[in-house]
């Protein structure tokens, strides 16, 4: 994280609070949205702070008018996000293409709850993982970040502006109702320093979708700075100009945002792990289940199980070469996640039959109880 030596301030805030102070500490300096369980606490937070720091806070009639807001400010020079709930976040999709197309660098929260449809308004759930993935149409990628404590919703929150302006993506925090209104104690770094937005170097003859060798954008431009702009949603040249019309360059660009991101993926990667070294029984995590997973490792382990803990804290791109290298290691990769089983399908996939991978699905709101991964750690246990 970005800062300089200084006191380390300590709040008592719920998650929901923490995504605001991380995003404020980042210079976000816009905000659209609409209320919705349970996300609203973003946008009631975001009315009080935003306005003395000279920040703009714009509740939208609906959540297609919030993505497309914040994708505007983007352009217009602010760090912007914008935040909601499945049903909301699914409003957003075709938003949220046009953001990865026209490679707009904004926050998009998603405290995620039960669903399908209106779902369960006041529970959690992890059944939006693969929306972030790919819940627009057509080929991109994009970032995802998944916090398990209101402490790491302030941190990823914080680095999440870093990531989208760094690689000009949308970037996802996915948090879920027990994190967004889990109230607890975060420890806010002195001497924070909000997140630069690089200029682009040329003006004069500036193109704005000409990338480097690296696939990657020459900082973000803004409206009214001297660069000469065309932002549109189709496929398009270096100079922005339409190319529907022209396969080779419409392949070159969908190849280039998608490699911007899977060829940078070692760089984006951000895991927790704790008693690997010796683990034949590894627990792979994220979010919520995260924090009685890691209990149950250690109960484990007390009753003479080698027992080892991976918490995945960026769950897109996934991290498939950690994931490999534990199959070459442990007997047994066990998944819990508030789904049927979604994540587990990734495991499956890199692992390739390698070692045993063992799905721990709840659904219904409720989260894992540190004995219910235990019973599933003793139950591998070697005769």
């Amino acid at each position: 994280m970005n800062h300089e030596k200084s006191i380390t301030e300590i709040k008592i805030l719920q998650g929901n609070e923490a995504v605001v102070e991380g995003a404020l500490a980042a210079g976000c300096r816009y905000f659209a949205g609409y209320p919705i369980t349970p996300a609203t606490e973003i946008a009631e937070l975001m009315s009080e702070r935003l306005p003395p720091l000279g920040g703009v806070f714009m509740q939208m009639e609906d959540e297609i008018a919030s993505i497309c807001a914040t994708i505007g400010a983007a352009f217009g020079g602010a760090l912007a996000c914008t935040a909601s709930s499945g049903p909301g976040i699914s409003l957003m999709q075709e938003g949220i293409g046009y953001a990865a197309e026209t490679e707009a660098p904004i926050v998009v929260v998603n405290v995620m709850r039960g669903g399908p449809s209106t779902g369960m308004p006041t529970a959690a759930g992890q059944q939006d993982i693969i929306q972030a993935r790919a819940g627009s149409h057509g080929d991109y990628e994009i970032i995802a970040l998944m916090p398990s404590s209101s402490q790491e919703a302030f941190e990823l929150t914080y680095r999440a502006f870093a990531l989208a302006q760094h690689y000009r993506v949308p970037v996802y925090v996915l948090s879920d109702e027990i994190i967004g209104h889990t109230r607890e104690k975060v420890r806010i770094p002195g001497g924070l320093r909000p997140i630069e937005r690089k200029h682009p170097r040329e003006r004069e003859n500036y193109l704005p979708y000409k990338a480097g060798a690296d696939d990657l954008l020459d900082g973000m431009p803004a409206f009214n700075e001297g660069y000469r702009l065309l932002i549109d949603g189709q496929l398009h040249s270096e100079d922005g100009n339409r190319a529907g019309h022209l396969p080779d360059v419409c392949a070159q660009l969908t190849e280039r945002l998608c490699r911007k991101i899977t060829g940078h993926r070692e760089e984006i990667y951000d895991l927790e792990t704790h008693f690997l070294d010796d683990a034949e029984r590894v627990v792979v995590c994220f979010g919520s289940p995260a924090r009685p997973a890691l209990r149950a490792v250690k109960d484990a382990r007390d009753r003479g199980v080698r027992a080892g803990y991976m918490k995945i804290r960026t769950i897109w791109p996934f991290p498939e070469e950690a994931i490999a290298a534990l199959a070459g290691k442990a007997r047994t990769l066990i998944v819990p996640e508030l789904n049927v089983g979604r994540v587990v399908q990734e495991v499956r996939r890199v692992t390739a039959g390698r070692t045993e991978v063992v799905s721990l699905p709840k659904l219904g709101g409720l989260l894992h109880t540190p004995d219910e991964i235990l019973a599933e750690l003793m139950k591998r246990r070697r005769p």
